[in-house]
């Protein structure tokens, strides 16, 4: 099935600053391709081990796309998708929707199976190295499945899970929930901790290593704690939306705070802050890109980049734009929703510059949307590619 698309070839120049390192020479921010959706998205994209795009649509389809940006398939939910895929070793991809369910689609786009919960599934899963697929649900619990679909153990907690989990080196899952926790359960669903904020977590935790993890609450603070659940720090910021931290090459913290976005450093002080207009939050994740330039995107579709030392290095209008966190692909091209194509769609564009090596460089730590650390660098070109899934 054919997919018209525009090749706006539209381009802004990037000085490319990067602090430590040389340069790329003559790289220009270029628009690769677009598709329309014909929908808005929330969905952050995922890269599956062949190259393929995937994302969800606020019309509950989830997209196929080749690198080239045709369409593979489409396959419906039904609902409207806010969790971002994960794609497995195999090629599996799994992604809640609104219609209460979690899905697992072969990479031709047949179904797999689907497993209902009572409640919205804007959480988006992680995926364990034993094959336990885990995500929360609206209502208020923590589910594991296998790769099969079969239910291995449920966590209650006392409120809505939206954050998107985050597993660990010894197989711990992190993640916060509306009943004001941050929860680290061991990977047979026995609670290891619990760490009480002031409000709702709605955002997403990033791993450093064995170092600890980051994560916000609506009560207006960044976190960091142990991997023992023991307090680190606290930085006020005020923040209420659901941008959630990434890391830099230098240990550095970005991320959305309402109207601003604040790099912090990794001993918990403010370096600087950029931008402010109280009529765009930033809801999106930002990303790393190789040397420290990091990328962040506000509601009004403002995609920015900037050097570690705050320093506005490039602008790109994607128009109004929502809660979905771009990704990088292997060869530095940006994958992102992009309301500038008519009726909402999806656009390609060429950085020239590959994605950080860091322990949690963007949304779900890595381009297949894990959500373990364990997966990190996953766009080496020389990591071998894992074969698909048996067909249904």
């Amino acid at each position: 099935m054919r997919t018209t698309m525009w090749f706006a070839r539209l381009s802004i120049g990037l000085a490319w600053l990067l602090a430590g390192a040389a340069a790329p020479a003559a790289d220009r921010l270029t628009n690769d391709w677009s598709v329309p959706f014909n929908s808005i998205s929330d969905s952050a994209p995922a890269i599956g081990p062949d190259g393929t795009i995937y994302v969800g649509t606020w019309k509950g389809r989830l997209w196929a796309l080749t690198p080239e940006g045709a369409r593979k398939w489409t396959f419906a939910a039904g609902n409207e998708i806010k969790s971002a895929p994960a794609v497995g070793a195999d090629g599996t991809i799994y992604f809640g929707s609104r219609d209460r369910k979690l899905y697992a689609v072969h990479p031709r786009g047949q179904k797999r199976w689907e497993f209902l919960t009572g409640g919205w599934v804007d959480s988006s899963p992680a995926l364990g190295h034993d094959g336990t697929v885990c995500f929360g649900s609206w209502d208020g619990n923590f589910y594991a499945l296998n790769t099969n679909g079969v239910k291995q153990w449920v966590f209650p907690t006392g409120g809505a899970i939206v954050s998107s989990p985050a597993i660990g080196a010894d197989g711990a899952i992190y993640f916060g929930s509306h009943d004001r926790k941050f929860y680290a359960l061991a990977a047979d669903g026995r609670k290891k901790w619990e760490f009480a904020t002031g409000d709702a977590i709605i955002s997403s935790p990033a791993l450093n290593g064995d170092q600890g993890l980051y994560f916000t609450s609506v009560d207006g603070w960044l976190y960091a704690l142990t991997l023992e659940g023991r307090l680190r720090w606290r930085l006020r910021t005020g923040g209420i939306t659901e941008s959630s931290p990434v890391i830099g090459p230098d240990g550095t913290i970005y991320l959305g705070v309402f109207a601003h976005f604040w790099a912090v450093s990794p001993e918990g002080k403010k370096r600087w802050q950029r931008f402010g207009d109280p009529l765009y939050p930033f809801e999106s994740t930002p990303f790393v890109l190789e040397g420290g330039i990091v990328g962040c995107v506000s509601r009004s579709g403002l995609l920015c980049y900037l050097t570690p030392k705050g320093e506005v290095e490039g602008k790109y209008g994607l128009s109004g734009y929502g809660y979905s966190s771009p990704t990088v692909g292997p060869t530095g091209q940006i994958y992102t929703p992009d309301n500038r194509v008519p009726y909402g769609g999806f656009s390609a564009l060429r950085a020239g510059v590959a994605l950080a090596r860091t322990p949690w460089p963007k949304f779900r730590g890595n381009i297949r949307n894990t959500g373990n650390i364990l997966d990190g660098n996953l766009y080496t070109p020389d990591a071998p590619h894992p074969q698909p899934a048996p067909a249904p």
